[in-house]
């Protein structure tokens, strides 16, 4: 049985990983520069396409997420992001503060998107875009 709360708490979450996604995302693209992150990303031995393809998913999939439109389709597509921060971040400890960042909080966003996925977009959102409903798979409608 929901409640009004739930609707107000599915909200908080979505706005939670939204922002979080999106300022990762501006953080790339304005501060390190695609060019910068992508030499990173080869540094890790990850193919620098996944560097372009990570700061356009944060971006987008933050700015969707903040404004709850395909909230699960964004949530689900964020996963290989989160579980790449997670896999990235694996051998320095699972404390964020370590050096190099721990692995508890990619992780924590690794479940909070699972959790908005399972959820919905809750409150204030605006759930979908006439013209592009076509193209998204019926499960993933909010």
């Amino acid at each position: 049985m929901q409640t009004p709360t739930h609707a107000a708490g599915a909200l908080l979450l979505r706005l939670t990983l939204g922002i979080t996604l999106f300022a990762h995302g501006l953080l790339k693209l304005v501060i390190f520069t695609p060019a910068g992150t992508a030499g990173y990303f080869a540094s890790l031995g990850i193919p620098e396409v996944f560097a372009y393809l990570t700061i356009f998913g944060e971006v987008v999939g933050g700015a969707a997420l903040m404004i709850g439109v395909y909230t699960r389709l964004a949530a689900i597509a964020s996963l290989p992001i989160l579980i790449g921060a997670t896999w990235v971040h694996a051998g320095n400890g699972w404390v964020f503060s370590s050096e190099g960042g721990g692995w508890e909080f990619p992780l924590m966003l690794v479940v909070l998107a699972i959790t908005v996925a399972l959820l919905g977009p809750g409150a204030a959102a605006v759930k979908r875009i006439p013209g592009l409903d076509l193209l998204i798979p019926t499960p993933l409608k909010d």
